[in-house]
């Protein structure tokens, strides 16, 4: 007799089995008729994966794809011997291009240079668009809309037949799974290249289906490989909502769970490891956010020069204004971005003070934040009020600044001690931005402000967007008193309301003279 908890124990195991092997409609595709398991080629996935045909529906949706000009074959089950002149024979494995298929009993095809009719029944299907499908979809359309999934289908295939040799078939509530989590913790992180590029993956599908041919074919994979009634958007939602549902199920095993129990303490190990990697795959997705606002930010700066500012930087920590000193006692006043590795300094324009100027930049992987007391500096030799200096470690080179009051300095230096704790949290997390990433966001934004011009907008330069981002480890972000609150960017849910800082935005209006 299994104890209560045991029982618990055992339907929270079996919820978590049926999440790992979640997706089993697509898994069955990748199945040959024997039951054994192949690794397929992308191009094999996309091109030559059965379709596997049966009386009904499906004639329809053939017929379709037919008359859009797609060809459509099937292969032969089993040997066909006919004496009939009207009814075509084949050897099984043969390839038969089917010319019409309205009967759902008997259709009509070609195989070699004979045409006939032939039973449906001994034959399977599969759909190679328009020869390879060269004439539907290009390599880069392909790789929109299914991302990363053959390398996901891989893995999750091998965590499930691990997950599977850890659980206890004869006494399910003694299992002991934590550690197959732990082993494959790092595999988990290609979820996140996936989740990144689904909106695109989303918007091309949505461009798509706005055409009757791309409809008809999507829905005739979909009822070829019996798959449930769910568009194919929904389909390629499922690894996504996947990597979110482990650390729910785990948690619940974990409470069904006793301290006594062998598996205990990797599963609250895997716990944390799978809420963490679901921590890391929403915090890139908010950084990949970021960086179009970023991108937009850097287009309106005038006299840019040098690198783009994504090519080091995905995300602003800190703004606002401070003076800097030169070494002969010069004082100017810019407006400082501190964005994770530098530090780029504007200057606002004596007309217009919302148009900045790009000044330079200070790469702050080599510096050092000391606090400076009031009175007379000894390194600059003259008298100094909240102020800081940012040293370089290499060349001894010194940047003082001073700021109006100081909370001001105090929010700088916190701000510039939180950009390094950064960095090292990125770098141990493994957050990177792809270079295609990048340079997509600077060529999109590059594109909104030369259309703007064009028209007739002479956007003026604003801060970008500050963000409140929590990674793994909770970040702090100190929010300038100085800046308007509608120039803060939080992060909300996908629905959310248009944010102020974008609608003031939206509403400059062009310089007159």
């Amino acid at each position: 007799m299994v104890a209560r908890g045991g029982m618990a124990r055992f339907w929270s195991l079996e919820s978590l089995q049926m999440v790992a092997a979640d997706g089993g409609t697509e898994s069955s595709a990748l199945v040959d008729d024997n039951g054994s398991e192949e690794d397929y080629s992308y191009e094999e996935l996309c091109q030559a994966t059965p379709r596997y045909l049966q009386p009904g529906g499906e004639q329809l949706a053939i017929n379709e794809l037919i008359s859009d000009g797609s060809v459509v074959y099937a292969e032969a089950l089993w040997d066909h011997v006919t004496m009939d002149d009207q009814e075509l024979g084949f050897k099984a494995g043969d390839v038969i291009r089917v010319l019409e298929a309205s009967n759902k009993d008997w259709w009509w095809g070609r195989n070699e240079d004979k045409e006939a009719w032939f039973p449906a029944s001994f034959v399977r299907g599969y759909i190679r668009q328009c020869r390879k499908h060269t004439g539907m979809f290009t390599t880069v359309q392909l790789s929109t809309i299914f991302g990363n999934i053959e390398d996901i289908y891989k893995f999750q295939r091998k965590f499930l037949k691990d997950l599977e040799k850890q659980y206890n078939k004869e006494e399910p509530h003694l299992s002991e799974i934590g550690s197959c989590f732990l082993q494959h913790q790092e595999g988990f992180a290609i979820y996140s290249e996936y989740c990144n590029n689904h909106p695109s993956a989303c918007i091309e599908l949505s461009r798509l289906m706005k055409q009757g041919k791309y409809r008809h074919f999507f829905e005739a994979c979909r009822l070829l490989q019996q798959m449930i009634d769910i568009a194919i958007d929904g389909f390629l939602l499922t690894p996504v909502q996947k990597i979110c549902k482990y650390p729910l199920q785990l948690a619940e095993l974990l409470k069904y769970t006793t301290q006594e129990h062998s598996d205990y303490n990797n599963i609250k190990a895997a716990y944390e490891t799978m809420k963490n990697v679901a921590c890391l795959i929403n915090e890139r997705k908010r950084r990949l956010e970021s960086i179009d606002k970023i991108a937009r930010w850097q287009v309106s700066i005038v006299d840019w020069e040098g690198p783009d500012v994504l090519a080091r930087s995905s995300e602003l920590i800190h703004s606002g204004e401070l003076t800097k000193i030169s070494k002969q006692g010069r004082s100017q006043q810019r407006t400082f971005f501190l964005f994770d590795h530098q530090l780029v300094f504007c200057k606002k324009d004596l007309l217009r003070r919302d148009i900045l100027y790009y000044k330079d930049r200070i790469d702050m992987d080599e510096m050092e934040i000391v606090d400076t007391e009031d009175g007379r500096d000894k390194d600059f030799n003259i008298n100094v009020k909240n102020a800081f200096k940012i040293i370089n470690r290499a060349t001894e080179e010194i940047h003082l600044f001073c700021a109006k009051k100081q909370e001001d300095k105090r929010r700088w230096m916190e701000a510039c001690e939180s950009e390094r704790r950064r960095v090292q949290e990125d770098k141990e997390m493994g957050m990177e931005i792809s270079e295609n990433q990048k340079k997509q966001a600077m060529q999109n934004a590059r594109k909104s402000r030369h259309g703007k011009i064009k028209g007739g907008y002479n956007g003026c330069p604003v801060p970008p967007p500050h963000q409140s981002l929590h990674p793994i480890h909770q970040r702090h972000i100190t929010v300038p008193t100085s800046i308007p609150q509608q120039q803060v960017f939080a992060l909300a849910e996908p629905k959310r309301k248009p944010s102020l800082f974008w609608h003031t935005f939206n509403k400059l209006t062009p310089f007159k003279k």
